[in-house]
């Protein structure tokens, strides 16, 4: 039976076999004597994405009460939910995304805490996953960027969407209905400055 610790591009945490690329956290948010989560579903406003290797450290996940193991399918993914990369484990990509944050954000270098505080009102309305409205549409999406349509959620890659489903991403066939931008705008340009986040495999094969 899979634990409730894989989290969609719409931040939901759900519990499905596939557990995705990189791990993550919001501090801790669930019980470890029945390794469930509790109700809230974040402690901290810095929600940040891992690696699932780190110096060959292992976790038996949700054990124990330190941090709540969370899983994505890939980056975007992460991004999209309202993370960031980890200053320890992801230094090189945090250190990459904190510099194309200030560039496309046109701002002084933020420090990990003025990141998660602006993150933190982007990613959320009234306690659910806030939607942004698309002025222009996708056209000038950057790659990584995701959108939802249709009531689900669709990554931009080499200038198309593609249908995010938690084992992997399926091209589409027929035109969708945007509803909105669903990565962060201040992450979104972070992307347009050039970071590149790592999409699942099945993203080039889908295109």
């Amino acid at each position: 039976m899979p634990l409730q610790n894989r989290v969609t591009p719409f931040g939901e945490i759900v519990a499905v076999p596939q557990r995705g690329s990189l791990a993550g956290n919001r501090g801790i948010i669930h019980d470890p004597a029945t390794r469930s989560l509790l109700r809230k579903r974040w402690a901290t406003k810095a929600w940040i994405t891992c690696r699932c290797d780190y110096k060959g450290i292992r976790r038996a996940v949700m054990a124990t009460r330190s941090w709540t193991e969370l899983f994505f399918l890939d980056e975007a993914t992460a991004l999209a939910a309202g993370h960031r990369p980890c200053f320890l484990c992801r230094r090189d990509a945090a250190q990459a995304f904190r510099l194309a944050w200030a560039a496309g954000n046109r701002g002084p270098l933020p420090s990990a805490p003025q990141m998660d505080a602006v993150l933190h009102g982007q990613r959320l309305q009234g306690g659910r996953k806030r939607i942004h409205v698309l002025v222009d549409g996708i056209a000038g999406l950057p790659d990584g960027a995701m959108i939802a349509a249709n009531d689900q959620a669709f990554v931009m890659a080499a200038g198309r969407p593609l249908l995010w489903q938690h084992a992997g991403y399926q091209p589409v066939g027929v035109a969708i209905d945007v509803e909105g931008l669903i990565t962060p705008p201040a992450t979104v340009a972070a992307l347009r400055a050039g970071y590149r986040p790592t999409l699942h495999p099945s993203a080039a094969m889908a295109q």
